[in-house]
C-alpha cells in the first residue's frame, strides 16, 4: 500500500517496475509503448524479440535497461469494441497479471499507465474505473506501492455524471474566501465602525467569555482528551477490524500505521486523518470528531473537505473512488 494517482512521465519513474501498455508482438509501437522503448534503448527491443509476443490480458517481464526502473512489465490491453466483447475482463486481467508478475519478482513499487485508454479506444472514465478497482482489490491482499501515472489532464476522466454531481455539491457549499480569524474580524469591524461606538464594541469583544485557565499542572493534564491515536485504535476495536484491514482500507502504508500505533501523541496530516475516517466508515459527525483529534476541521472553504464530505454524505467509503474524484479536481489524495 498505497495507490497513488500522479501526473508524471512514466519513463522517469524511479520504481522497481514500470508497466508498458504493449501490443501483442511486444516489438514496440506508439504512445506509451514507443516512449518506453526509446527511453530504455535498443537492448529492450532485443530482449522483447526473445519473448514470442504476449496474449491480450497477459503480461511478460524484461529488464529496464536505461530506464530508472529495474524492470519493464509488458501487458496487452484489449481494443475497445463497444464493451460487449469481454473488454472489461481482459483489461482487469492485464492489470492483475502485471501485479502478480511484479509480486513474483519481489517488486515493492510499480507504476502503471492507464492501459488501453489511448489508441485502443477504451473510454477513459471506464478504463480508470477498471484500473482503480483491480489495483485496489489486489492491494487489499498484498503490500505494494502502486502508482497510476497520468501523463496529462486530457488522459484522465472520471464519469461525467459523478463529476457534475460533485461540482454542483461544491458550488452549493464552497466559500470563496477562507473564514478569517476572530481577531482579524474584530480589527476590520473596529476600523469600519463609527468612532462613537468603538468603545462599546471594544468592550463587547474583550468581555467575550472564555474557558477559565487551569489552576495547576495536574488540573491542566486532567483536561487532556483522548488523542487521535487512542481514538483510532478504539474505533478499530469497536468495528471488529484488524489493523491491516484498517490501514489497507485507508490507503495507508504499514510503516506509517506502526508509527501511529506506537506513539499516543502522533499528529497525522489532514489527508491521513480523513483516510482513517473513511476506512472506519464513520458518519459525518464522528468523522468531524476524529479530524478534531488530529487538530483539523471540515471546512466549506476547502474543496478537498467538501469532496470528502460528499462521499460520506452518499455513504460511499471507497477510498480509491474518492481519490479518483480528488485528483480530477486537483486536490490532495487521501492516504499516507
Amino acid at each position: 500500500m498505497p495507490l497513488h494517482i500522479v501526473r508524471n512521465d512514466i519513463t522517469t519513474m524511479k520504481v522497481d517496475a514500470i508497466v508498458n501498455a504493449a501490443n501483442e508482438s511486444l516489438l514496440g509501437g506508439g504512445g506509451v509503448d514507443g516512449a518506453i522503448h526509446r527511453a530504455a534503448g535498443p537492448e529492450l527491443l532485443a530482449e522483447c524479440r526473445t519473448l514470442g509476443g504476449c496474449q491480450t490480458g497477459k503480461a511478460k517481464i524484461t529488464k529496464g535497461y536505461r530506464l530508472p526502473a529495474k524492470y519493464v512489465i509488458h501487458t496487452v490491453g484489449p481494443v475497445w469494441r463497444g464493451g460487449g466483447h469481454g473488454e472489461r475482463e481482459l483489461l482487469s486481467s492485464a492489470y492483475r497479471s502485471s501485479l502478480e508478475l511484479a509480486l513474483a519478482n519481489r517488486c515493492e513499487t510499480v507504476a502503471f499507465p492507464l492501459i488501453s485508454s489511448g489508441v485502443y479506444g477504451y473510454p477513459k472514465d471506464q478504463a480508470l474505473k477498471v484500473a482503480v478497482d483491480t489495483i485496489g482489490d489486489f492491494l487489499c491482499h498484498h503490500d505494494m506501492t502502486v502508482y497510476l501515472v497520468i501523463f496529462d489532464r486530457a488522459a484522465y476522466t472520471i464519469g461525467s455524471k459523478l463529476f457534475a454531481d460533485i461540482a454542483a455539491y461544491i458550488d452549493d457549499r464552497y466559500a470563496a474566501e477562507h473564514a478569517d480569524s476572530r481577531e482579524e474580524q474584530r480589527r476590520r469591524f473596529m476600523a469600519a465602525a463609527p468612532v462613537s461606538v468603538k468603545p462599546m464594541e471594544k468592550a463587547l469583544w474583550e468581555s467575550a467569555p472564555c474557558a477559565p485557565a487551569p489552576q495547576s499542572l495536574d488540573e491542566a493534564l486532567s483536561q487532556v482528551d483522548e488523542s487521535f491515536s487512542q481514538m483510532l485504535l478504539r474505533k478499530i476495536d469497536e468495528r471488529g477490524m484488524t489493523d491491516a484491514q484498517c490501514y489497507k482500507k485507508a490507503n495507508i502504508d504499514r510503516k506509517l500505521f506502526s508509527k501511529i500505533r506506537s506513539d499516543v501523541h502522533y499528529k497525522p496530516s489532514k489527508p491521513t486523518a480523513m483516510a482513517f475516517a473513511i476506512a472506519l466508515e464513520l458518519p459525518l459527525e464522528e468523522a468531524r470528531e476524529m479530524l478534531e483529534k488530529a487538530g483539523f476541521a471540515f471546512s466549506h472553504a476547502s474543496k478537498f473537505d467538501i469532496i470528502v464530505e460528499y462521499f460520506i454524505a452518499h455513504h460511499n467509503y471507497n477510498i480509491f473512488e474518492i481519490n479518483e474524484a480528488l485528483f480530477a479536481f486537483d486536490q490532495s489524495l487521501l492516504g499516507g
